[in-house]
């Protein structure tokens, strides 16, 4: 077996401690910040900090250099008070962030110091849509009234305004793709007319906010309106969503002066700025402060060719779930394109949703010297890997405990008899339960890495065998599987969101829920924790 001790010591750095009223206070003081949030993907999800950022432990190597890319930044790990925040800090100081502190207490902590834990992902983000339909008044459409309308033949531009992907698994009928990040760029060739009323929709609700008053806030003379709660909505008054759609724009439309003027118009009326090359340039020189550089167009364009060092990060996604991209607080946003459209449109929303932020004077062709895009730290060695081939007479000479390291839906679909599921934070828990290191351990991991970082965590624990393979390697050898449909249980499930993920699945009671849950999103917020939004009060000019 490897040496592992290397990858994973057994005594940890000392972190200091900070209890939940000296965070809150961080997060208030200017300086940047970032607050990471190391639980798994549920119970992130059942509740956490309005301004924590999803870093699951199971995944920190590979999402925190991205996330936090200058290392020296003043960093606070959450966890749910059972030690997880250690381990994470033990594995950031080994890869150089050198201001690292733990929430004492954890989330749970957060919460008894009378501060709310919040549902859901993306949950700033959301907060704002409510807050934008709030302040713009953004009109909207019920779905009944839309379908009555389509049945009537009028005339409609219907668009859809998440990804292309989401949109292909459900849709409202006969609506077209156009990421929000797209739509400065695209609406003007979907529309005929300037009377042809234009409907903007997603899933639930924020998407077709933002979606529709990016347009009216671009000032087009079509009447713009979001569809009230999206395809949640259609569903739950009984309407049939369509699915396979393939619609989009055919090709990339071409900037008018028409649009870029409205673009520079909607970015000038906000505080975000338009630099010189000369200046961003001091802007990623200041080591001092975080520069977040992002290319904001499409997957296809990003590919083709960007500013080399640059992060893609699609405009409309990147207002939907700014956490999953700018993990530090207070840090510097540089935004470009390679048309002036779409950067200074997001440029301001992104301003609007508190950020510092500025597009460059020639896009992805400013004359910008980056540092290297952030490499993923590399696993430790990866335990033997039996081959399919060799993997049941492996097995029957050992007789290992087995732990599944797939993720837990695919588990419960399928597995081998009697594997334990099992993930990174709680791995040396599940192997030592099961008998290790006195007897053999199998890993059935997705990959490589995920093998490695799971084994790294035995390294305190003794030196017993341990194998890897990948799930379908034990099918590929003939070996028995098995479903168990609830098997890990929900509450066991930590690495899946039930709350998201079952409105999707035909759950209405789950969608009433999840849209319950948007609305109230504003009422739940500390006065602190809306001051960072920049928004117009309802009914003045600026809301117009």
């Amino acid at each position: 077996m490897p040496d592992f001790s290397t990858a994973l010591t057994a005594t940890r750095p000392d972190v200091p401690a900070a209890d939940a009223a000296t965070v809150r206070g961080w997060l208030q003081d200017g300086q940047e910040i970032a607050l990471l949030d190391v639980r798994e993907a549920g119970p992130f999800g059942e509740g956490h900090p309005f301004l924590a950022i999803p870093a699951p432990y199971s995944r920190l190597e590979s999402e925190v250099t991205r996330l936090v890319p200058r290392r020296a930044v003043r960093t606070v790990l959450v966890d749910g008070g059972d030690g997880v925040a250690e381990r994470a800090a033990a594995r950031l100081a080994a890869l150089g962030y050198s201001d690292l502190h733990v929430l004492h207490g954890g989330a749970p902590a957060w919460a008894a110091g009378g501060r709310a834990l919040f549902k859901g992902v993306n949950v700033p983000s959301k907060t704002f849509g409510e807050l934008v339909e709030h302040a713009f008044g953004t009109p909207h459409i019920g779905s009944g009234e839309l379908r009555r309308r389509q049945q009537a033949g009028e005339r409609i531009a219907l668009l859809d305004g998440r990804t292309f992907a989401e949109h292909g698994r459900m849709t409202v009928p006969g609506a077209v793709s156009v990421p929000n990040g797209e739509l400065a760029l695209h609406w003007r060739a979907l529309v005929p007319d300037a009377g042809t009323p234009i409907v903007v929709h997603c899933a639930g609700r924020t998407r077709s906010i933002i979606g529709a008053q990016i347009l009216r806030s671009l000032g087009i003379p079509n009447p713009v309106v979001a569809l009230e709660n999206g395809t949640q909505g259609w569903a739950l008054v009984g309407l049939a969503l369509e699915h396979g759609s393939t619609r989009r724009p055919a090709g990339r439309s071409a900037a008018s002066a028409e649009d870029r003027a409205a673009a520079e118009r909607l970015r000038s009326g906000t505080g975000a700025d338009r630099l010189s090359a000369a200046e961003a340039q001091r802007w990623i020189d200041d080591a001092a402060r975080t520069t977040y550089v992002l290319d904001v167009r499409s997957a296809e364009e990003f590919a083709a060719g960007t500013l080399p060092g640059a992060i893609h990060a699609p405009g409309g996604q990147l207002l939907q779930a700014t956490d999953q991209t700018i993990g530090v607080r207070n840090a510097r946003v540089l935004l470009l394109d390679d048309e002036d459209v779409r950067a200074p449109v997001i440029a301001a929303w992104l301003w609007r949703l508190g950020y510092e932020t500025a597009t460059v004077h020639g896009g992805i062709r400013a004359p910008l010297q980056l540092p290297p895009a952030a490499v993923v730290p590399a696993p430790p060695p990866a335990p033997q890997r039996i081959a399919a081939h060799a993997l049941a007479g492996w097995n029957a000479a050992h007789g290992p405990a087995v732990l599944d390291l797939q993720p837990s839906q695919d588990h419960r679909r399928r597995h081998a008899p009697g594997a334990r599921w099992s993930i990174r934070p709680r791995v040396a828990e599940d192997a030592l339960a099961a008998g290790w290191p006195a007897r053999p351990l199998l890993l059935l991991a997705p990959d490589a890495g995920t093998a490695a970082w799971a084994t790294a965590e035995l390294a305190p624990h003794g030196a017993g065998t341990v194998a890897w393979a990948r799930p379908q390697d034990w099918a590929d050898a003939g070996l028995p599987e098995e479903a168990t449909p609830h098997v890990p249980d929900d509450a066991q499930c930590i690495d899946y969101l039930f709350f998201v993920h079952d409105r999707h699945d035909g759950n209405l009671d789950a969608a009433r829920r999840y849209l319950e849950w948007e609305t109230g999103l504003i009422a739940q917020c500390a006065p602190e924790e809306l001051a960072g939004f920049r928004l117009p009060p309802a009914g003045t000019p600026a809301a117009q």
